[in-house]
Formats: C-alpha cells, structure tokens, sequence
C-alpha cells in the first residue's frame, strides 16, 4: 500500500512538472505578411515554420500567410507590427531602412562575395547586433532568410558595360541607398513598392528593375521583360519579424517555439532558395529572356563607379555598423 501511495504521489509530482510547459501555451492564431508569391521559397520556409510550430504547440496555434502584399507593402505591414495591429511579416531589409538606419548596410553594392559570407554574418555576432537594434525599433527578428544576390532585368538591351546602364528607368526600392548607387550606374532611378512593379513593367512605366533570380521567376516578370543581367550587385536577406508589443505578451515557452521554428523555416527557405536559383535562371531563359554575364574587365568598372556609395552613406548607416561589418567579412576572408 505504501508503495503504490508513493508510486501515486510520483505520478502526480511528474504530472505537475509537465503541466507548466502545456499551460504556458495558449490558442492563438498569427497572421504574416509576405510581399512575395507563395510560389517563392519564402512559401515553403513558412510551411516548415507552420509544422514546426504546430507539432510544438500541439496545434494550439493557427497560421494565416497572406501573400504577394495582400496586406500591404512590406513597410505598412511592419509598421503594423510596431503598432501592434499585426503579428508577423516577412521582409526584406531594404525597405525598412527608414526603421532603423543601420539596415542600410546590407544595400551597399557589392558587399558580400557568396552567400556563405551571407550566413557567417547573419547568424554570427554582427546578425545579433542587428537583432538587438531592431528590438529598440519594436521589432523581434526570429531569423534571417534569404532574399538572394540581385539582378539587372530590362526591356530596353543588354547590360554587359558600365555604358548600358544609360538613362534606364530602373525600379529601386524604397530606400536612398540604392537611389545612390543606380544614380552612381547613370539610370533613372524610380522607388516603388514591390506590388507595383509587374504592372509599371509591363505599362512602360519604367525599363528595368532588380531582383534575386528566384523572385524574377515567380514574380513572371519574364512577361514583360526582354534582358537578364548577371550584375550580383547587391544581396539582401529576409527578416523574420513578429511584433514586440505581442511578442512581450507571449511566455517565455512561446517565445522560445517562434524563434526556434523560425530557425527551422530559415534552412529550409534557404536550401530551396538555393536550389531553385539555377533552376529559375534556367526557366526565364526558357521563357523567352536573354541572359548575360558581364566581364570580370567591365564588373570592375561598375564596382568602381558605386564606391562613393559607401562614404555617402557612412553617417546615415552609422560608421560603427560599417567598420564592424568590414572588420568582421576581413576576419572571414582572412585579411
């Protein structure tokens, strides 16, 4: 009798133990904003995010992704993180750089050389370091995913010397950094939120934007653009952002399963990103697109052009950021 007494009492102290886990996780439903297709690797990122959190949650939580900025552009849906009105988006860096200045480091052109340069950063100190600066802005980033090396596309000619740049009417997103460097290149640069863009493409509104070859893929801006250009001028990740005010109100468990299966989302958004990068280039070109690569002669031409870039742009970023993220990428290539 004593011995199924305690047998009881050590079934009942387990139970308790467990019970702290369950009930610091409650029924919520989150909803995430994407300015990009579900078709984009972004999709299939979300999806494991989504297993990842139901399996952890017990299907405690609901997941609603809108996509192709059906909520907004990616700076209105940020904006309603801060505010609180919204929980998730997934966007690039560059058009929040109004946010928080310090994002502007990863639009300096020519910045990273591949993308496991990319990955030591961003998951390494200085990807903290940023972490840290966009929580003063109301923002948590759960992770960083990719959004890729971009490319020249136009419908105007080939770009294979500094030259061609001429005068195009080039898509920019919406932040002064990359108004500097394709003003530096000599177009006509034009910033526009990234759901405008297929039809200012195809209206003749402008000539030419620029993109990851994933995203000018599922985006089918080979519709209605002629030439794909290899210019790799600038990489930009993805943040995974959830809203601080409704993060603080999360427990510490909760807290715990976004960032994890955020990081879970991140490498398989990556890996798929990364595979698909061949395959896309592969498919625009089947689509009718002409491709080129520019020459190593004329590439060094067109990074010397842009150079100003960085000392225009060296208080606004702040020069701290700049050194670190260059004494860090001198450490990885062992300079």
């Amino acid at each position: 009798m004593k011995t199924l007494t305690r047998l009881s009492l050590t079934t009942a102290l387990t139970a308790g133990l467990a019970l702290p886990a369950f009930a610091d996780i409650q029924s919520r439903t989150i909803t995430i904003s994407n300015g990009v297709a579900e078709s984009h690797p972004v999709g299939n990122g979300v999806e494991a995010m989504r297993e990842c959190i139901d399996e952890r949650t017990d299907g405690a939580w609901t997941i609603n992704a809108f996509w192709s900025s059906a909520l907004g552009d990616d700076l209105t849906a940020t904006q309603a993180l801060r505010s609180a009105t919204q929980e998730m988006v997934i966007t690039s860096t560059s058009p929040l750089v109004g946010i928080e200045p310090a994002l502007g480091v990863f639009d300096l052109p020519f910045l990273f050389s591949d993308s496991a340069e990319a990955d030591a950063i961003l998951d390494g100190d200085f990807g903290d370091f940023m972490t840290e600066k966009l929580a003063d802005r109301d923002l948590i980033n759960l992770a960083y995913w990719e959004n890729g090396f971009r490319n020249l596309t136009n419908s105007v000619r080939p770009v294979t010397s500094l030259e061609d740049f001429e005068d195009m009417r080039v898509r920019v997103m919406q932040n002064n950094i990359f108004l500097d460097t394709f003003n530096a290149l000599g177009t006509n640069p034009t910033p526009m939120a990234f759901g405008e863009v297929f039809t200012a493409l195809e209206t003749r509104a402008i000539d030419a934007q620029e993109n990851p070859y994933v995203t000018i893929d599922t985006s089918q801006f080979y519709e209605v653009q002629g030439y794909l250009s290899a210019t790799q001028h600038a990489y930009t990740p993805f943040l995974v952002l959830f809203s601080k005010p409704i993060f603080d109100t999360y427990s510490e468990t909760e807290q715990e399963i976004l960032r994890e299966c955020a990081v879970i989302g991140r490498d398989e958004q990556r890996s798929v990103s990364r595979d698909l990068s061949d395959v896309s280039l592969a498919n625009v070109q089947d689509a009718g697109m002409q491709f080129n690569e520019i020459s190593d002669e004329e590439m060094a031409r067109i990074r010397e052009a842009v150079e100003g870039v960085y000392e225009t742009h060296a208080e606004s970023i702040g020069i701290d950021v700049i050194d670190r993220m260059q004494a860090e990428l001198n450490e990885l290539r062992g300079n």
